[in-house]
């Protein structure tokens, strides 16, 4: 796999969360500026995104926003980014978040993370793209969800090679290792792939 340019990363917008979310933001941003690879991510100046974006850009990285107009109109734009895209809708949003990202990787949030980070696992699935997805599953955020996702799994709902494209990790930067080494399983022939 190529080294990664730009990495997609979904976070909380909300600002009510503790200071230790607020740090995993601010590792991220150094982490990936110190990698040289961009972050792409919502475009706003408010919580774990204003974290990330303002840590990475103090450590001389690249941040690209992509944001709704109708956020963007209540202020919740960042303005000091690298480039910040301001698009008619959610959908293309998450299109164009997609279109310049080599990776996806989710720290804590909510309902729009959670969202975001299972329609790029569901395109990884679906062979929309052969980019890999990650939760960064710091003090154990994300663990009812692995523990759901493995219940799925185990109950036919999602099939083991589709399990295994979404990874985890406890730190960024031991994911950002692990979607730098991640194989990306065969896609099924009605996929428009060889089956194994």
């Amino acid at each position: 796999m190529e080294p990664f340019r730009r990495i997609c990363v979904y976070c909380a917008s909300s600002n009510d969360v503790h200071e230790r979310w607020r740090q995993v933001a601010r590792e991220t941003g150094r982490l990936l500026a110190s990698a040289n690879i961009a972050v792409v991510y919502g475009g706003g100046c408010v919580g774990l995104m204003g974290e990330l974006a303002d840590a990475a850009l103090a450590t001389g990285g690249q941040v690209f926003g992509v944001i709704p107009q109708r956020l963007m109109a209540a202020e919740l734009g960042h303005d000091g980014l690298t480039e910040l895209f301001v698009v008619d809708s959610m959908h293309a949003r998450k299109a164009m978040m997609a279109r310049l990202s080599d990776a996806f990787m989710a720290l804590p949030g909510g309902f729009g993370t959670l969202e975001e980070i299972f329609e790029a696992t569901t395109w990884t699935q679906l062979g929309y793209h052969d980019k890999p997805v990650g939760l960064v599953d710091a003090h154990g955020y994300y663990q009812p969800i692995i523990q759901f996702v493995q219940q799925a799994t185990e109950l036919g709902f999602i099939h083991q090679q589709d399990r295994d494209m979404l990874l985890s990790a406890e730190t960024p930067a031991a994911l950002l290792a692990t979607l730098q080494a991640a194989e990306l399983p065969v896609r099924p022939r009605w996929l428009g792939g060889a089956e194994r």
